[in-house]
């Protein structure tokens, strides 16, 4: 009875030092300040990926300016003969005149391609938000399995040395110990893939607001998850997904470049302006020209039929859009509720009721009414019903952050 006391506080002693809500692990140093989810996002905004976009959006204003340019004149010089008092020199600027509105479309062409680079520096910022909405909690989440596998494994290896005193004493079967030591390699296991699974978590992270991975230390905000909100809520928004907003710009952009297209089957016209001198006569005279070509080969037509049918083409792509936000939402809202309302039932009800059932086996283990494969079960039962807590908590923030990408801030 004295081994069975023995293994009874050591069993609890280390099971009850893991709480339903426990620190995770970190590797950081004690002094460095931790981080919450507003600066991790703040953080992988600033990064390269982040101002990449924003440099191609500034790119797109300057070449608005760029459109509305003048085409530029040519200067040409004509000389006919060769003989002193016979031949004539000509000197002429021909500057080309824009018809057809074609400098208007092409700088509303020029504005709306800005329009939609602006647009795609929003999408880039919006999904480097969601990516790290979901990496900071991967991060936490990974903390908390890792401080689970541990406590686990500290527990199996507690267990295997009392129930390897018990067989020499006679008191169990050498299989209890077999099993018990099964036990403790599968904990170990875990506790390895648990590791690695944080590292590459941390890593993920660090890459994404800049910081090395092992000076990351999070403030723990894994169970404090936001309310989404109705469904009819964000379908409203769904007009301002990314995608949305993106398929809005492009159709903007192909009726642009249709206008490009139409104004293009108008000829324009050059003005020639010159002087030119005759050394038969001795005199000047000046040279005023227009020139435009004759549009009997080529009037432009393909080039507008096909930029027509683009524009088809992109109208389609919106409503396909709407469609698909429309549906991505549904899901991601509906993955979320299911998981936050899984993550809090566990929390409440589950944990707590089997470590209630563990404790209760562990006492009767105690006092000859159970076996030790029933205290192995009831542990297992406990780690697996904290485990799958935090599977909820994680599905949980990764249903979030695809909300966050398809219609959060941008």
């Amino acid at each position: 009875m004295n081994t069975s006391r023995h293994l009874a506080v050591l069993v609890v002693a280390s099971a009850l030092a893991w709480r339903c809500g426990a620190e995770p692990v970190r590797a950081a140093a004690p002094d460095t300040a931790s981080i919450d989810l507003s600066t991790a996002i703040q953080l992988a905004l600033d990064q390269p990926a982040a101002r990449a976009a924003r440099h191609e959006a500034q790119a797109s204003e300057a070449l608005v300016d760029q459109a509305d340019r003048l085409p530029n004149p040519a200067l040409s010089y004509l000389r006919e003969g060769q003989q002193a008092g016979t031949r004539t020199t000509t000197v002429q600027i021909d500057q080309p005149i824009e018809l057809g509105h074609k400098r208007r479309a092409r700088v509303a062409l020029a504005q709306e391609a800005a329009g939609l680079a602006r647009i795609d520096a929003q999408v880039r910022r919006q999904a480097i938000r969601a990516d790290a909405i979901a990496a900071y909690h991967d991060v936490l989440v990974a903390g908390h399995r890792l401080a689970l596998a541990q406590a686990l494994t500290d527990l199996a290896r507690r267990t295997v040395d009392v129930a390897a005193k018990r067989v020499a004493a006679g008191k169990v079967s050498p299989i209890d110990e077999t099993r018990a030591r099964l036990a403790a390699v599968d904990a170990a296991t875990a506790s390895a893939q648990a590791t690695a699974a944080l590292a590459i978590a941390r890593s993920r992270l660090g890459a994404l607001i800049g910081r090395p991975s092992s000076a990351i230390v999070l403030a723990d905000e894994s169970e404090a998850l936001p309310d989404a909100g109705p469904l009819a809520a964000l379908l409203a928004r769904a007009g301002e997904s990314a995608a949305v907003r993106r398929a809005h710009g492009q159709l903007a952009a192909r009726r642009a470049q249709a206008d490009v297209e139409r104004a293009a089957r108008v000829p324009d016209v050059t003005l020639s302006v010159g002087t030119k001198r005759d050394d038969q006569v001795g005199r000047r005279q000046a040279v005023v020209g227009l020139s435009m070509p004759l549009p009997l080969f080529n009037r432009n037509e393909d080039a507008l039929r096909a930029a027509l049918r683009r524009v088809d083409a992109a109208g389609d792509e919106l409503a396909a859009a709407e469609a698909d936000t429309a549906a991505a939402l549904t899901a991601a809202h509906t993955r979320y509720e299911s998981a936050r309302h899984e993550a809090r039932l566990l929390c409440d009800e589950v944990v707590p009721n089997a470590r209630n059932a563990y404790e209760q086996t562990l006492k009767g283990f105690e006092y000859g009414k159970f076996s030790f494969l029933d205290v192995l079960d009831a542990q297992r039962t406990w780690f697996q019903a904290q485990s799958r807590r935090w599977d909820s908590l994680e599905g949980a923030w990764r249903a979030y952050a695809d909300i966050e990408r398809l219609a959060g801030q941008h």
